[in-house]
């Protein structure tokens, strides 16, 4: 019986870990299906990472060594090249490897920290011949940055995702020709860093408004088309753009992986993809805890990681029997039409010693707005922000005197002069 196993050995898996350990769990074991930990940091090897936890500048490689050798510091038992398959109703997980074949591991609390994966072509429907050349930006990454291989000569990105704008300035450097970078929104989705730091630094084009209407070619790809879309997303006939070119690179969204989530019975926010979870990081499932891009996709890998610290501390904290029963009274976290969703959903009214760090995204472009948090009784807190995008999340701290008598709370954004 392990006090907590942590599904998932990437960054929210390796923080949450450390802090269920250095919280007083005995057994901690990590389940990684990789054959190293780390995960997606393995192959981002660009710098930018630790800014915020470590207050240095380091390369994903180097973030995630730090982590490891906590690990291993903190006699942390982990499991790779071992695939979870089931969790059942009494915490109990089902995984296979080529070890040791099928495994029944029990525990007392769950973390799930599985990631996410990228939106394939599939899930795009573009029209056009299905031939060679055609990947999403992580697989170019992990094929470039970790087996050696160039993809292509003659590349453009369709979507402006942070994996893509990073790509677009990787495949730069290689030699290669970075035709265009292709965003159907009329703003980017990547970081504003990355959009200077990888695109107009190498004077590539960013075509806002602009998606793939056609991809032609035999064996690979040898041309495409790239037309301009209205406000409502709808293709303008005659703006077509033709480009000769051998590649298409995907950035084009993250999914949360939470196909395990959903089979251990854990409620699902259909705005994120992930768990509905309460201020604690724990589910609806009491004692299966949830954080990093499996609850909802982050920007920045210091925030999974400071997410992943909270949901390792709770996980141990419930597996010594130290934690908050799910059944008690909540405050539900609602957020207004100008943003897409907000994390956690729910706060406990057991739970008011410390005010509550609140994540969310807004859907659209604001300049100079204001955000308000407003609880049932009216009372209210203003922060005011040159800007917000939805690309980059956006964090808000609670009082914990504004949850008190009341059971709702609102976030809503107001623009300058409404």
């Amino acid at each position: 019986m392990y006090d907590v196993i942590v599904v998932g050995g990437g960054p929210a898996g390796l923080g949450s870990a450390i802090s269920a350990k250095q919280n007083g769990a005995k057994k901690v074991l990590i389940i990684e299906r990789d054959n190293v930990l780390g995960g997606i940091l393995n192959q981002c090897i660009h710098n930018g990472f630790g800014l915020h936890y470590f207050n240095e500048e380091l390369c994903g490689p180097e973030y995630a060594d730090r982590f490891i050798k906590m690990v291993k510091e903190n006699d942390i038992e982990i499991l790779l090249d071992t695939m979870v398959i089931e969790i059942s109703d009494n915490k109990e997980i089902v995984a296979i490897n080529n070890q040791q074949g099928y495994l029944k591991l029990a525990a007392k609390s769950i973390v799930l920290a599985m990631g996410c994966r990228e939106r394939a072509a599939g899930a795009i429907s573009i029209p056009g011949n299905r031939c060679a050349g055609i990947m999403s930006a992580g697989s170019a990454q992990y094929f470039i940055n970790k087996q050696g291989y160039m993809v292509g000569k003659k590349v453009v990105i369709l979507g402006s995702g942070d994996i893509g704008l990073i790509m677009a300035r990787r495949l730069v450097l290689e030699g290669a020709q970075v035709l265009a970078c292709v965003e159907i929104m009329p703003y980017s989705n990547g970081l504003v860093r990355n959009v200077v730091q990888c695109l107009n630094d190498f004077d590539i084009p960013l075509l806002l408004s602009h998606t793939i209407t056609k991809i032609i070619g035999k064996n690979r790809v040898e041309k495409i088309i790239v037309s301009k879309v209205d406000e409502n997303r709808n293709v303008i006939i005659g703006s077509e753009i033709e480009f000769d070119c051998d590649t298409v690179l995907l950035s084009v969204g993250l999914i949360p992986e939470n196909e395990l989530s959903k089979k251990a019975n854990v409620d699902i926010d259909k705005r994120t993809n992930g768990a509905i979870v309460y201020d604690n990081m724990e589910t609806s499932v009491s004692g299966i805890f949830s954080c990093g891009n499996v609850l909802h996709v982050h920007d920045l890998v210091d925030h999974v990681t400071l997410e992943s610290l909270q949901a390792g501390k709770y996980a141990a904290l419930y597996a010594m029997n130290q934690t908050i029963n799910s059944e008690n009274k909540t405050i539900s976290l609602k957020v207004d039409a100008n943003i897409g969703y907000c994390v956690p959903q729910k706060v406990r009214l057991t739970n008011l010693n410390e005010d509550k760090k609140i994540s969310f995204r807004v859907k659209k472009k604001f300049d100079s707005c204001t955000i308000i948090i407003t609880n049932a009784n009216n009372q209210e807190i203003k922060i005011n922000k040159p800007y917000l995008l939805p690309c980059e999340m956006q964090q808000v701290m609670i009082k914990k005197e504004l949850f008190e008598n009341c059971d709702e709370i609102l976030i809503s954004i107001k623009e300058k002069g409404e």
